[in-house]
């Protein structure tokens, strides 16, 4: 699964290289280095302006902050979202909870990489095991573009909450030692598909969605701080030094 992520581009960044044609974040984006589900992420999607007609009016690559954790337009309490924060790419098309969204709700969740946890050999008989902290992130320094759904839920007071989920896939070999599990990443060749909503051929958007190669992406241990999600900086993302007593280095893993 992906249950941590950071996203650390500036808004001009993001608004330069996903083409955005309406801001509707507002403010300044801060950077995030430890997002965790029910925060606000920025996410890149196509959809008529907010005051618009959506029926009549030309859709508009949007740049929004949406809360992590999808809730569906039925749900009756919006809790709901805080497990729903990821979405199997082989099952997301049929799953009630996000077809409707698959076939014309999707958007694009910018992130420098993502978190997960690893039990070391030396733990892994014990009844509470410590787990090692790692950062993956694309070796070539670029941006992941996480593939995503969102989703509009009106409140008894008429009030729009959107939501986001993101889609996840079989992490390859490489990666698959640590989790077996990893966030689907879109191509920027592909990005005008993924958030064109007049597609709604499932099995084409589903042709879209490839995992990624093996070999494209580097995981490394990082500081056990990023546990807490009250921690948040750079630092969270920078490897530990050979021989550091928190954790081994990722050369001992693999």
């Amino acid at each position: 699964m992906c249950g941590r992520y950071a996203t650390a581009r500036s808004r001009q960044e993001l608004l330069e290289q996903f083409a955005v044609q309406l801001d509707e974040t507002g403010d300044e984006l801060r950077a995030d280095y430890n997002v965790a589900p029910t925060k606000q992420v920025p996410a890149v999607l196509t959809r008529p302006p907010r005051e618009a007609d959506e029926e009549a009016a030309e859709p508009l690559r949007q740049l929004r902050e949406l809360r992590w954790g999808l809730v569906p337009s039925w749900a009756k309490d919006p809790a709901i979202g805080n497990r729903m924060i990821n979405a199997r790419v082989e099952t997301v098309h049929e799953k009630p909870s996000y077809k409707r969204a698959f076939a014309k709700r999707r958007c694009l969740l910018p992130a420098d990489g993502y978190y997960e946890w690893y039990v070391l050999e030396e733990e892994k008989d014990k009844k509470r095991p410590a787990k090692q902290p790692f950062f993956i992130h694309p070796k070539d320094g670029g941006l992941m573009a996480m593939a995503g759904l969102y989703e509009l839920w009106k409140s008894p007071e008429d009030e729009w909450l959107w939501t986001c989920t993101v889609i996840t896939t079989n992490a390859p070999d490489d990666l698959g030692r640590i989790h077996d599990r990893m966030p689907m990443v879109v191509e920027p060749d592909r990005w005008d598909a993924w958030l064109d909503p007049a597609l709604t051929d499932v099995e084409e958007v589903r042709g879209l969605l490839v995992p990624a190669m093996a070999g494209t992406m580097e995981a490394y241990p990082v500081s056990k701080a990023v546990n807490n999600v009250r921690n948040n900086g750079a630092e969270l993302m920078k490897p530990l030094p050979d021989g550091d007593s928190s954790g081994n280095h990722s050369d001992t893993l693999f």
